[in-house]
């Protein structure tokens, strides 16, 4: 190296000792290929030192005291006025310790990599993890808990669920009809239908009021239905509120009013997501319910639900009614005047 070639003529005497039980002994010092000579005066080289294995024992301090690695009871003593040499040793140590490869450097390295592989695990994995791990344990008797929490903030807005002793039997029916645990009309605030978790659906009440075929309202319960198939509706509320949600309900089985309020908000005006149409059609077979009325009551042209119409599952066959023609008149006058 440069700083080597430099240095390599520089001599100096020293104090130098092998152990500490020897006496010092006045030395020569010299540099050769990266390594400290100590000599007596005959010119016989009595050690060598590596410069990169050299420690000063007092840095900054003079005589300026130096050992080997591992071995401080040899040393070597330098007088301040030594200055020449001192300051090459110090240098060439600096320059032979930048050369020299950083294990701890490395590991360093690897821990943070090791650290930012865990974090990425906890920050994408985890949430979605922990969120599937709490909707596959909460029991259904909380999912109806939080259902008929949700349900009752929506009627804030929506007004009171409509019910008489004349209709709930038929509500029952209905709702057997179409595989669902609970039908609940409301005189408003819902656009046309909601499925809450739970097994909760929620009907606007035109769906039953403004047609005379009860294969609407059921279709609108069965595609409610097919949604909770692809998004389990607990699902969505955690999904929605964070996963702070799903590890307070995994730990205390409590949601907090904040987080009911808020998605009880967003459901109300958030746009309820299209299903595949192949979905749609398999799940009004499935039931023995046609889907031209459901499709109709969509769109009066039929042009944005042609496929639902011209593939209708029950075309031309003989069912048996979703409804009584009694029970569906009953069902109509649910909400009163």
């Amino acid at each position: 190296m440069t700083a080597l070639k430099q240095y390599e003529r520089i001599e100096a005497t020293g104090l130098w000792r092998r152990s500490p039980e020897e006496q010092r002994r006045e030395v020569v010092i010299s540099i050769g290929d990266a390594t400290l000579t100590i000599s007596d005066f005959n010119d016989q080289a009595l050690t060598h030192w590596s410069l990169a294995a050299l420690e000063r024992q007092n840095p900054g301090s003079f005589p300026a005291i130096y050992h080997p690695d591992g071995d401080p009871g040899e040393t070597l003593e330098l007088e301040g006025s030594e200055t020449t040499m001192i300051e090459a040793i110090e240098r060439l140590h600096r320059a032979i310790e930048r050369t020299r490869p950083r294990p701890g450097r490395l590991r360093w390295m690897s821990v943070a990599g090791v650290v930012t592989v865990v974090m990425a695990v906890l920050l994408l994995w985890l949430p979605g993890a922990l969120q599937r791990h709490v909707v596959s344990v909460v029991p259904e008797i909380k999912r109806q808990e939080i259902g008929r929490a949700v349900l009752d903030r929506i009627e804030r807005v929506a007004g009171t669920v409509c019910n008489s002793e004349e209709t709930q039997g038929v509500l029952n029916k209905l709702a057997q009809r179409t595989g669902v645990r609970r039908l609940a009309v409301l005189p408003g605030g819902v656009a046309d239908s909601l499925h809450l978790p739970g097994g909760i659906v929620l009907l606007n009440r035109t769906l039953i009021e403004d047609h005379e075929d009860p294969a609407v309202a059921a279709g609108y319960v069965l595609v409610e239905r097919a949604r909770a198939q692809h998004l389990d509706p607990l699902a969505e509320l955690l999904d929605e509120a964070g996963p702070s949600a799903s590890f307070r309900l995994l730990t205390t089985g409590v949601l907090t009013s904040e987080i009911l309020d808020h998605y009880a908000e967003r459901i109300l005006s958030a746009p309820r997501p299209e299903l595949p149409e192949a979905e749609v059609l398999n799940i009004f077979a499935q039931s023995a319910i046609p889907t031209s009325p459901y499709a109709y009551a969509r769109d009066i042209t039929g042009e944005a639900v042609i496929g639902l119409i011209e593939a209708d599952p029950m075309a031309g066959r003989t069912l048996e009614p979703v409804l009584s023609d009694r029970d569906w008149v009953l069902l109509q006058n649910i909400c009163g005047e």
